[in-house]
């Protein structure tokens, strides 16, 4: 299978190597000539810009056979033998970015085509642009971080089926196999789902961060990185999270060193709560958990926790003091 990765950065580097590790071919687009050029040289095809790549897309395409069945593979009803369509993966930042890209797609694409938005778009503009353009639009929930270059990432997908089917064999390569990926509904689903899973995320990091903060100010001196290694064999609330506790005390320190208490991000869990409002369902601990974000006035460690942890699963920015 042909797919084109127009978006280069950190995750969007991991969905290129997953898909070329797998066996398929990929032609590799980015603003950044730089990271165009890295790509290259791990086997992907360059192209030069949006409608370079397509027409690259387009060539290769006609001599790959389709996996569609039924009535998918005869939408058209005029007798006539239109071209397979092309396969994008889009992994730009949320919001303006995508729209910038599918403008310039947009020309170019036709119903044949399939494209994926596997950013942390919010579902009500994955279903607006599913609407809007030509091809079948995938809104792709992608969790992971970066520790997904090795293991894979967990796919939440939402659109037509027979484009998620087609696009199976890609989904296989970047998740971390057949039971990492499915679809889970109409166009804008898989964006929805994704955004719960980050509130979800949130109320989990607040609750090992609360936990440690009783532990680490509490009567007894305790080693933390030990405490976060044995709740993590065997224990009731062992997981992931835990162990990037783990990592966090033995890298940083028992006392977290010098992270501040600043935990950035609360897009996605902005969006939880304000559905959670309009579908009239309490979330009070992941609530309370975004409120945790917002309020930085006092010094916690329980926040502090939670940045170190955010660094952990997506190598996102841990502020310091002194900065």
């Amino acid at each position: 299978m042909q797919l084109g990765v127009i978006g280069l950065g950190r995750m969007g580097r991991i969905v290129v190597d997953r898909v070329l590790d797998a066996g398929h071919d990929v032609v590799a687009f980015d603003l950044s000539a730089e990271a165009t050029a890295a790509a290259a040289e791990a086997g992907a095809e360059p192209a030069d810009s949006v409608a370079d790549l397509y027409e690259r897309l387009s060539e290769g395409e006609r001599s790959e056979p389709s996996n569609r069945t039924g009535s998918e593979a005869t939408r058209e009803d005029d007798g006539s033998d239109a071209d397979e369509g092309v396969r994008i993966w889009l992994m730009v930042p949320a919001g303006d970015a995508v729209d910038a890209t599918l403008d310039d797609l947009e020309p170019h694409l036709t119903d044949d085509d399939v494209v994926v938005d596997g950013g942390n778009s919010h579902f009500e503009d994955s279903v607006r642009r599913a609407e809007a353009t030509d091809a079948a639009y995938l809104d792709c929930g992608t969790s992971g971080g970066p520790a997904g270059a090795e293991l894979g990432f967990s796919l939440m997908v939402g659109g037509p089926a027979w484009a998620y089917e087609e696009l199976t064999p890609v989904f296989d390569a970047v998740a971390t196999g057949p039971a990492g990926h499915d679809r889970m509904g109409e166009a804008g689903s898989g964006h929805y789902v994704k955004m719960v899973h980050n509130g979800v995320e949130y109320a989990l990091m607040q609750a090992y961060g609360e936990g440690f903060e009783l532990l680490h100010e509490g009567r007894y001196d305790l080693d933390l990185e030990a405490v976060a290694r044995t709740w993590n064999n065997g224990a009731v609330i062992r997981s992931w999270l835990l162990e990037l506790c783990e990592e966090a005390f033995r890298e940083e320190g028992n006392d977290l060193g010098d992270v501040a208490d600043r935990v950035e991000g609360g897009s996605t869990g902005t969006w939880t709560v304000q559905e959670a409002l309009e579908q009239e369902v309490p979330v009070p601990l992941i609530y309370q958990a975004l409120a945790e974000r917002f309020d930085s006035r006092r010094e916690r460690f329980g926040r502090r926790l939670a940045s170190r942890l955010r660094y952990g699963f997506g190598r996102h920015d841990v502020p310091r003091n002194g900065e």
